[in-house]
């Protein structure tokens, strides 16, 4: 189910992409004298991650429940590029997730079942992104088209993507642009379902199909401000319209009444972030990141994090890291049984609610010079652990390991 996709990819991401630095392009070797040259193979990497979840505030079963979910995650990214004869440089970057999860919560959205279609899935994934770069002046643009397919979700997607350098190459502006039209059917709880709906097997008929659109940017600026100190400002509007209630979770009423889970059929949100990258010394770097988060739902929230990576020797460096998030919930959020009949919106999913969250761990980082296990190929193991807990009850852990070959 996307939803759960949500929850778990945001926590993967947040894992994989807290150890990110800016990077400002320094001036490359000329390449006045490039020939055309054939698609080389530059990297490969490999990811693994296992997420586990506990919590008693299921959606499915209108905030009160089980949320227990595990799941397991795998991508390989294949990036090959290819000089021309001008000695600008074509990157291609392919891209093969496949994610396959558990879940307790969603196998309640038909109880009567002993193992309904949603208690277990697969989603997959691919994308390619083309990016045509001057090496000299670090100018770049490119495109990006994605497809995702799980049980009940199916996603198209297309991206653009620039950067643009200053001729001292201290500042760099990234921006990008992506759209994802989507379609997943309309699963509705078995109390709620319509006879024609029904059939013989229950979830395997569902109420029809919904688009739900999402249009978003990135605009962010970088700039190094001396040899120790990085900064850099994000901002990332992006836009919904479509089907965005999830309506396989029930919401229930102070009247004693059950009903789908109903939302606005358009949603507006604005993230806002900076970074400050501080290089101590040779062996430690602070890394601290801090967003803000609003919509027009009424949800607002503060995000700060830290890692300071420290290296151990000169090809071992570990890397802990800890984040904190406040969040102000939507209005249309009641816990169980707590909703106004007369209501035009509601949710009871505990991840639009008001809470404080704390995730922290740690990752390793191995790069020696003759490759890692002595294979000059394998030039990377990373191996990262982190620890998520929230205010209403949810607790997770996942662990992920990457591996890049060159």
């Amino acid at each position: 189910m996307r939803k759960i996709y949500l929850h778990v990819l945001m926590l993967f991401l947040g894992v994989l992409g807290a150890h990110g630095q800016i990077k400002i392009k320094t001036n490359p070797a000329d390449t006045s004298n490039y020939q055309s040259r054939k698609l080389k193979i530059d990297e490969i990497n490999l990811v693994s991650a296992y997420y586990h979840q506990t919590g008693n505030n299921s959606a499915v079963t209108g905030g009160i429940g089980t949320e227990k979910l595990s799941d397991f995650a795998n991508t390989i990214d294949l990036q090959l590029s290819k000089y021309n004869k001008a000695g600008n440089k074509n990157t291609f970057l392919f891209e093969l997730g496949v994610d396959h999860y558990t879940s307790a919560s969603s196998d309640k959205i038909d109880p009567s079942t002993i193992s309904s279609a949603s208690m277990a899935d697969t989603r997959v994934y691919p994308s390619l992104n083309w990016t045509h770069s001057n090496e000299k002046t670090g100018n770049a643009f490119g495109f990006t088209g994605s497809f995702s397919t799980e049980y009940d979700y199916q996603s198209l997607g297309a991206g653009f993507n620039l950067t643009r350098l200053s001729k001292d190459k201290n500042t760099q502006f990234d921006f990008k642009l992506q759209a994802f039209l989507d379609t997943w059917k309309v699963i509705l709880p078995i109390e709620l379902r319509s006879a024609a709906s029904l059939g013989n097997g229950h979830e395997s008929r569902s109420e029809g199909s919904s688009p739900r659109n999402s249009f978003s940017a990135s605009l962010a600026l970088s700039q190094v401000i001396n040899q120790k100190l990085q900064a850099q400002l994000i901002i990332e509007p992006a836009y919904q319209k479509g089907l965005l209630a999830t309506k396989y979770q029930r919401d229930y009423f102070t009247d004693g009444s059950l009903r789908a889970e109903t939302l606005p059929d358009q949603r507006y949100k604005l993230p806002i972030a900076a970074r400050l990258n501080y290089f101590a010394t040779d062996q430690v770097i602070v890394r601290t990141y801090y967003r803000y988060f609003m919509d027009n739902w009424g949800i607002r929230a503060h995000t700060a994090e830290i890692e300071v990576p420290v290296k151990l020797t000169s090809f071992i460096s570990l890397s802990p890291f800890y984040r904190y998030n406040k969040q102000t919930g939507t209005k249309y959020f009641a816990p169980y049984g707590q909703h106004d009949p007369a209501a035009q919106y509601f949710t009871s999913d505990y991840d639009l609610s008001t809470l404080n969250s704390d995730f922290y761990g740690a990752g390793i980082r191995l790069a020696p010079p003759h490759g890692v296990f002595g294979w000059q190929h394998l030039n990377m193991l990373e191996l990262r652990y982190g620890h998520y807990s929230r205010s209403t009850g949810l607790v997770s852990n996942i662990i992920t390991l990457n591996l890049k070959v060159k």
